[in-house]
């Protein structure tokens, strides 16, 4: 058990019979009366995030939660099939519980499966990945000494703004922690 003072960002606990992992946090110390504390948490479970206030001096469990290696395989609906390098299991997971990690990930990449007793819970993607340009604007020739720069699309479906020399069939290199361009491969 830890006191709700000890949380803290990445901080995984258990309350109400769920797994909940703390996204920001906030200590309000009021004039009179005690201190309450501030949250938001993302169930782990079902990906929903919401607003939750302790009082000071309430506890909760922490829970230690296990990283396994896995590879994506493929996506059928709102279910995501993984399998683990090691014992070669797979595991699926819901598109809520990946919602961060959706736009970044494509068939055959390694990724960081996060578990709790065994169940899958979230992957961690990760922090550069190299995704091909499907769809491009041509770039506008003229003065490009201001950095000028704008959007394509990705293979995953996400928008990037790129320089304007990025074309269709490039292969960008994405920061996962910003969604920003950092270069061409």
């Amino acid at each position: 058990m830890i006191d709700v003072n000890q949380l803290r960002k990445g901080v995984t606990f258990i309350t109400d019979n769920d797994l909940w992992r703390v996204l920001d946090y906030s200590h309000h110390k009021p004039g009179r009366g005690s201190a309450t504390i501030r949250t938001k948490v993302r169930n782990l479970r079902t990906g929903a995030t919401v607003e939750r206030k302790f009082n000071s001096g309430e506890k909760v469990q922490d829970v230690r939660l296990d990283t396994r290696q896995g590879q994506f395989l493929y996506a059928d609906g709102d279910l995501y099939h993984f399998m683990d390098v090691d014992s070669f299991d797979q595991m699926v997971l819901n598109a809520l519980a990946l919602q961060d990690a959706l736009p970044y990930l494509m068939e055959g990449m390694q990724v960081g499966v996060t578990e709790y007793e065994g169940e899958a819970l979230e992957v961690e993607v990760p922090l550069t990945v190299e995704i091909p340009v499907i769809q491009s604007e041509a770039g506008v020739k003229g003065d490009t000494a201001t950095g000028a720069t704008k959007i394509v699309t990705l293979s995953t479906g996400l928008e990037v703004q790129v320089p304007l020399f990025i074309d269709t069939g490039d292969i960008v290199r994405i920061d996962t922690r910003t969604g920003k361009y950092l270069t061409r491969v």
